[in-house]
């Protein structure tokens, strides 16, 4: 069964103070879903959300989400084994954004490197050109082993 949510309210403080759930997905039918870890709040994802997705999270305790590139239902942690339990949701003030605190099974890692964060590297100017350096190269599993040669 997945859940009907209805239109965010028009009226400003039924929106920001009442207590519907009424997230305000975009014209794609989506909300950015913010992820971080329960027990020390470590930021592991950012991802979107359709209705369904919220729909099935909310209904299960297991991060669903919804992949762009893929363009279906994605529950995350499905092929590795790490799954995320959902410990507490939270909408922001205009609801137009989802916080899941999640606990990850499995590997502990929720980034498809083998890493515990998908926020792995740092934007950093060396000899004026923008580039990336990888502040966590701790991998936690292979990704070769659990989704094959890419």
């Amino acid at each position: 069964m997945t859940l009907e949510f209805q239109p965010p309210s028009r009226d400003k403080l039924e929106l920001e103070e009442g207590m519907a759930l009424t997230p305000k997905f975009d014209d794609q039918g989506l909300v950015t879903a913010v992820v971080t870890d329960a027990r020390d709040g470590e930021l592991l994802m950012i991802a979107h959300m359709n209705a369904e997705a919220l729909s099935l999270t909310l209904e299960t305790g297991i991060g669903h989400y919804y992949s762009r590139s893929r363009s279906k239902i994605w529950k995350k942690g499905e092929s590795s084994g790490n799954l995320q339990s959902v410990k507490e949701i939270r909408v922001d003030c205009d609801q137009d954004a989802i916080w899941l605190k999640v606990e990850v099974a499995g590997h502990d890692a929720t980034c498809h490197t083998g890493r515990r964060s998908c926020f792995y590297r740092r934007a950093s100017i060396v000899d004026g050109k923008a580039g990336l350096e990888v502040a966590d190269d701790h991998r936690h599993f292979d990704p070769a082993d659990i989704y094959g040669k890419k």
